[in-house]
């Protein structure tokens, strides 16, 4: 077999390693969500907030975000927070710049994701913890 067929069978089971999703649904006392209003600015930038809570985290935890027209499937990635599983709820806020009025003022879709990296015997793989998908109105800042 030679080299190129071998890499190219490995990096695709990689691919798929690292889209099998974890654990889909909140724990107990695990939530997070998505503020009603975020804001955009003239050049692009998204900020949206919300709380977050988690406990028994083995790896990292971020809080992610991204936005999206409501009724569209396009959605751009609104930044990352680190987060602290400690079982006591936090605030979290994430900023991105998104191209040219990919979203504007008014309505749109925002998912919110709390995702740990745990640890295996190959790669670090996802395991969520909660995850909240919510309308909300972006307001100029």
């Amino acid at each position: 077999m030679s080299v190129r067929p071998a890499l190219t069978a490995a990096l695709l089971a990689v691919t798929v390693l690292c889209l099998a999703p974890g654990q889909a649904t909140a724990g107990d006392g695990e939530s997070v969500t998505v503020d009603p209003t975020g804001r955009i600015a003239e050049d692009g930038t998204v900020t949206l907030s919300g709380t977050y809570r988690c406990t028994g985290a083995a790896g990292p935890v971020f809080v992610s975000s991204s936005i999206g027209r409501s009724g569209s499937g396009v959605k751009r990635t609104i930044g990352s927070t680190v987060a602290l599983c400690d079982g006591v709820e936090h605030r979290w806020q994430n900023t991105g710049k998104v191209p040219t009025r990919s979203v504007k003022p008014g309505a749109a879709r925002v998912e919110a994701t709390l995702m740990e990296l745990r640890a295996t015997n190959v790669l670090p793989m996802p395991f969520f913890h909660a995850a909240q998908r919510q309308d909300v109105t972006l307001n100029k800042a």
